[in-house]
């Protein structure tokens, strides 16, 4: 009899740890929402927090898992090259797209990282998988992969190479991308019936809206991806404004779908327009100065002139980029490493100059010391020299115009998961963004992106 009982109560233990372990098990989320902003700081995010309504950023930072203190592993970051940072969980160095803009050695031309000869815009240049192109394969294409933003760059670069649509601002208008084909219908007719208004964070929330409840997203158990690009400025109305934004786009997805079965992933393009801003150092008695890059360049090919003959070997210089002349070298049989040693110890002697690294350093080198500047290089879209100005100083090309002020200071940026289950935690441990691909895919139970390295934050 007692035996009888020993097992009754055995078997009945065993059942509810089956049921426990079951209920464990979290569901995979039926829709995945990335939210990155441009410009976003942690805080600004923080400093503004009790002007935010309950059901928007504030959402996120009381309910969600918060690492506060997110970067990028790399340098120089643009919206571009943290877009499809983020989408690839790898770095420029792996999937191509270095900045929005860089020069092409053979035409020596600007070329635009989403413009290429076949399509008008196209994510052809990104070398990798995206996590949406991973979803695909992972669902044999069932899946639906949206992402809006107000450019082409990160609407198209945070999308990928098999998205079913991508739409972004231009000239008041929306504008669509010919690549994906065919143009999903939901997508033609929104975009042809609805033009964009004066608040472009408003515009992109209702069509991502519309995207959840006319494009056919969360309708089934595979998952979708939307991904949405806002854009913030360093003001207290401005992050005003994106939070009604962020409500309005949680309350309208809440209708649709259940929060615990979707997750949000918010953060920031981590790019600052203030880098770019005229600094008056001068007038606070700041150490600055000017580098002129086009005369520097000009002193570098009379020093090599001196050494090697008179002859064009700085071909062009890009942003704080010195192409040489690759053919010329060939012809006249110059050893590139010594040429590159030379030029790099007489550029550091000029005012101005805090570090000079050529592209064999960068690519053979796995110095902790430059990892932020190699994982930022890309051999066919860089210069042969990248110059590191001092801090402070302005980098000043004469022939465009263009001036640059240098700064080496960490702006942290917030990294949010929420929905979907996810406990709330605040983490002040420094994380980077680059781990943000292979999170979601777990919570997904996919590959992570081809050229993602990075283990999931959880």
């Amino acid at each position: 009899m007692n035996n009888k009982y020993f097992y009754i109560t055995l078997l009945s233990l065993l059942g509810m740890g089956v049921e426990m372990s079951a209920q464990s098990v979290s569901q995979v989320p039926k829709l995945v929402v990335c939210i990155n902003i441009q410009q976003l700081r942690s805080d600004h995010l923080e400093t503004f927090a009790p002007l935010y309504t309950k059901d928007g950023l504030q959402r996120f930072l009381t309910e969600g898992r918060v690492y506060s203190n997110g970067a990028y592993r790399f340098t120089p970051v643009d919206d571009a090259s943290a877009s499809a940072s983020l989408s690839t969980g790898a770095v420029p160095y792996y999937h191509g797209i270095t900045a929005e803009e860089w020069l092409d050695r053979n035409s020596l031309r600007p070329v635009k990282a989403v413009r290429t000869q076949q399509y008008e815009y196209s994510p052809q240049q990104l070398s990798t998988s995206t996590l949406g192109d991973e979803l695909k394969i992972a669902t044999n294409g069932i899946a639906k992969v949206f992402a809006f933003a107000a450019d082409a760059e990160c609407a198209i670069l945070s999308a990928g190479h098999a998205a079913d649509g991508v739409a972004w601002m231009n000239q008041g208008k929306w504008q669509t991308c010919n690549y994906y084909t065919p143009l999903n219908q939901w997508l033609s007719g929104y975009t042809r019936l609805y033009p964009p208004t004066a608040d472009m964070n408003e515009s992109l929330t209702n069509i991502a809206l519309s995207c959840t409840q006319q494009g056919g997203i969360g309708l089934d158990e595979k998952p979708d991806l939307l991904t949405v690009t806002y854009r913030v400025q360093p003001t207290m109305e401005s992050y005003v404004a994106l939070d009604r934004s962020v409500s309005t786009l949680i309350s309208g997805i809440d209708r649709q779908l259940t929060t615990d079965r979707v997750l949000f992933v918010l953060t920031s393009t981590g790019s600052s327009e203030e880098e770019n801003e005229q600094n008056n150092y001068e007038q606070y008695r700041i150490p600055t100065g000017k580098f002129l890059i086009n005369r520097s360049a000009s002193l570098l090919n009379l020093f090599l002139g001196a050494s090697y003959g008179t002859e064009q070997y700085v071909e062009a210089v890009y942003g704080n980029q010195i192409f040489l002349n690759h053919k010329l070298l060939e012809k006249k049989n110059i050893n590139m490493g010594e040429l590159l040693h030379r030029a790099q110890e007489f550029l550091l002697q000029l005012s101005g100059v805090r570090n000079v690294y050529t592209s064999q350093q960068l690519l053979t080198s796995d110095s902790y010391q430059i990892e932020r500047i190699r994982n930022g290089f890309h051999v066919e879209k860089c210069g042969d020299l990248l110059i590191d100005i001092a801090p402070g100083w302005q980098l000043v090309n004469e022939e465009t115009q263009t001036t640059t002020t240098s700064r080496i200071s960490n702006i942290p940026f917030p990294i949010i998961f929420w929905g979907s289950g996810i406990e709330a935690q605040r983490v002040e441990t420094p994380v980077t963004a680059d781990h943000i691909a292979p999170t979601i895919a777990r919570v997904l139970r996919i590959r992570a992106p081809n050229a993602c390295s990075s283990e999931p934050l959880f």
